[in-house]
């Protein structure tokens, strides 16, 4: 006798967002199955990893984050250029820590003609994030926004408190905004409303849950983020059926145990071979509770995870 497996009746489906624009474009949604259910439903587009740059030179990041990238961390056009040369990066996101007013406090205009020059120079979908300092923010990204407007950009983090104006000016040069909230299903889908209420339409939005590594709290951002997609999928919520993004490399690398040179503490292994796993896992776990776009930093974390969502998105039978 046969067995018949059980299976979930899904009556939503994930919307279909593309970031970037021409042939190098990268369209990301449109599940109709949780993650990976492929004997459930379809995942037209697997999920995407966009190459961290930052936009001044690390002052904090362990040898191991270090090593792919010497003699280029000075120059975030020729680091970028290295990402999709050396390592195939289908996107960049380029972080714009210079801008931080507690750190080199970079002025709007300065940090918007370096992403122009950095947008200018790639062929590739940009991600482009800011500190998450809701006046400096605003000021940076409308800046960065008009500058770049043919570009095609992905501005964020666009929270409620900013939502206004930096997605007004997302709207006016035709960008997409990442809709960023502190790990809450409502804030996530009132900031959604809001956004929309302002004009973004579905195809120039993705959501950002916030997220953490492997033991600092990922196992709460999974869980917000698996409710996103049940309601998405199950519960017909429109709000919340939006491409998902999680910036993942700034979280893990700067953790204690990744951190940890090799020999202050050896019975932890090696430290190069440690964060790249912690990387890796932490990575995996947000594919798994439906992450479409992930921003990482080390090629050899990013093979790791590349290798992953090939083996998982083979059908049944496949």
């Amino acid at each position: 006798m046969a067995v018949e497996i059980p299976k979930t009746s899904y009556s939503g489906k994930i919307k279909k967002v593309t970031l970037g624009k021409g042939s190098t474009s990268v369209t990301v949604g449109e599940e109709t199955s949780y993650p990976f259910y492929l004997f459930e439903g379809e995942m037209s587009n697997v999920p995407k990893i966009a190459m961290e740059v930052w936009d001044c030179p690390p002052q904090d990041w362990p040898e191991a984050a270090l090593e792919p990238f010497a003699r280029v961390t000075d120059d975030p056009v020729t680091w970028a250029r290295k990402c999709i040369d050396d390592y195939g990066a289908e996107m960049i996101a380029l972080q714009l820590i210079s801008t931080d007013p507690n750190g080199i406090d970079r002025g709007p205009e300065e940090a918007a003609a370096v992403v122009k020059k950095v947008s200018d120079n790639i062929d590739v979908p940009l991600i482009v994030w800011g500190t998450a300092n809701h006046d400096k923010d605003t000021e940076v990204l409308r800046q960065v926004a008009e500058l770049c407007q043919d570009k095609a950009l992905i501005l964020g983090p666009v929270e409620e408190g900013d939502h206004k104006k930096i997605g007004a000016a997302a709207l006016a040069y035709h960008h997409t905004v990442i809709a960023s909230t502190p790990i809450d299903i409502n804030l996530a889908k009132q900031l959604n409303i809001l956004l929309g209420n302002l004009g973004v339409s579905d195809e120039q939005l993705v959501m950002d849950p916030t997220v953490s590594g492997i033991g600092y709290g990922l196992e709460y951002a999974y869980s917000v983020m698996e409710r996103m997609r049940m309601a998405g999928l199950t519960q017909q919520d429109e709000k919340l059926q939006f491409p998902i993004i999680c910036n993942i490399s700034k979280e893990v690398w700067k953790t204690k145990e990744v951190q940890l040179p090799t020999e202050e503490d050896p019975k932890l292994g090696d430290a190069r071979k440690r964060g790249i796993l912690t990387e890796s896992m932490s990575a995996v776990v947000l594919l798994l509770a439906g992450a479409d776009v992930l921003i990482m930093r080390h090629p050899e974390a990013i093979g790791l995870v590349r290798d992953m969502i090939t083996e998982l998105s083979v059908s049944p039978g496949g």
